[in-house]
């Protein structure tokens, strides 16, 4: 649906309410606008600082309705909330991004298949639904990674396997559902490129994010990404908005890729919303993705974020807490450059996503030194 510019003022509804909602009311407030969260947790990071919390169910008639009477317009902050949620929404205020698209996202095998109808290369893979596909499973695709088609997230319902027995092992443990096997590829690096469209289709990206995984959740971002060619970085690009032209997406869209040893660059999955590779743009440039985000769904002009500052940010998860307290945030605080944000979350649990903590400098490699001090303060692994 597209509609005027709505001006601040208006009041913006945001489905979910964690973290990247709490940082997209923080945008959204500082540009003017007040702020709608629905969410059924009642101490949910961003209904504490929203002007309105909605406390319902994603599928609850009701406070769907409460959440369009209220707002100008509405938005998402993950993959999974219903799809049929937000075709409800639809029929009532703007949404952005829209039910389709995020129902391409919520499903690996619809994602893959995307990307092929966008010409963009991902891995090799097979869509595995019955038993029957199981046994006619090319032996090429091994080793592979069978991850369920759906609600999948920071490498959950993922299964790294070597041998057909495997493969029929790990189908079975994740309950026989729809999966989709990936061949393993030689990697060098992983990269993400976070794109927002608006509904006039323009286009703006952010740089290039360089990423570190460790157990499927992201670990460390390094911007502008140090080990990744000019021409690559081009491509990713890209193709990023071709992925988001070609679902006449409006709003903000992260593609993740892999860099393989050959330098060939292939589309691993994208999400419907800002995502945490980008978490550095608070701090590191001029407009960030949140800031991208409240301008697609208003309809503002979006204008290409510029880097003011080479950075390195740092996943904060529950395992940095002692049994008893916090981390030393006064000695973390003492580096230059060092820019913390915790999301209000009051248990700290392993693998949790408690805060980021983005190191600015005027060079990278001083970034970079910085982020290794904050690293060792806070007893996280070297990279």
């Amino acid at each position: 649906m597209t509609t005027p510019f709505i001006a601040p003022g208006a009041t913006l509804g945001v489905m979910g309410g964690g973290q990247l909602a709490r940082m997209f009311v923080h945008a959204a407030q500082q540009m003017g606008y007040a702020t709608a969260v629905l969410d059924p947790d009642p101490a949910s990071p961003a209904g504490l600082i929203a002007h309105h919390h909605i406390r319902s169910d994603y599928l609850d008639l009701q406070g769907l309705a409460q959440l369009a009477d209220v707002s100008a317009a509405v938005t998402t902050e993950f993959e999974n909330v219903p799809a049929s949620a937000l075709d409800t929404l639809a029929q009532r205020v703007p949404v952005a991004p829209g039910a389709a698209s995020v129902a391409i996202c919520q499903d690996r095998a619809a994602e893959k298949a995307h990307f092929v109808r966008s010409g963009v290369a991902c891995a090799p893979h097979a869509v595995l639904a019955s038993a029957a596909d199981l046994d006619a499973v090319d032996g090429d695709l091994l080793p592979g990674i069978l991850k369920t088609a759906r609600m999948g997230y920071d490498g959950k319902g993922q299964v790294r396997v070597a041998t057909r027995a495997e493969l029929a092992a790990a189908w079975s443990r994740l309950g026989g559902v729809v999966c989709v096997l990936e061949k393993m590829l030689p990697l060098a690096h992983e990269i993400s490129v976070i794109v927002a469209r608006g509904a006039d289709g323009d286009i703006v990206h952010l740089p290039v994010q360089q990423n570190l995984h460790r157990d499927g959740i992201l670990a460390v971002t390094t911007v502008p990404a140090p080990d990744v060619a000019a021409d690559v970085r081009e491509r990713a690009i890209a193709s990023a908005r071709q992925v988001a032209q070609t679902l006449a997406y409006v709003g903000v869209l992260c593609v993740e890729f892999f860099v393989l040893r050959d330098g060939a660059l292939v589309a691993n999955e994208m999400a419907p919303r800002p995502h945490n590779s980008g978490h550095h743009s608070i701090d590191a440039c001029d407009v960030s993705q949140f800031d991208l985000q409240v301008r697609a769904m208003t309809g503002a002009p979006l204008v290409a974020p510029r880097q003011h500052s080479p950075c390195v940010m740092l996943n904060l998860l529950g395992d940095l807490w002692p049994a008893h307290g916090q981390p030393d945030w006064a000695r973390v605080l003492a580096l230059p450059g060092a820019h913390l944000h915790l999301y209000g979350k009051s248990e700290a649990r392993a693998g949790r996503k408690m805060g980021h903590l983005t190191l600015t400098a005027a060079t990278a490699e001083l970034a970079e030194r910085n982020a290794r001090a904050a690293a060792a303060l806070l007893g996280m692994a070297a990279w």
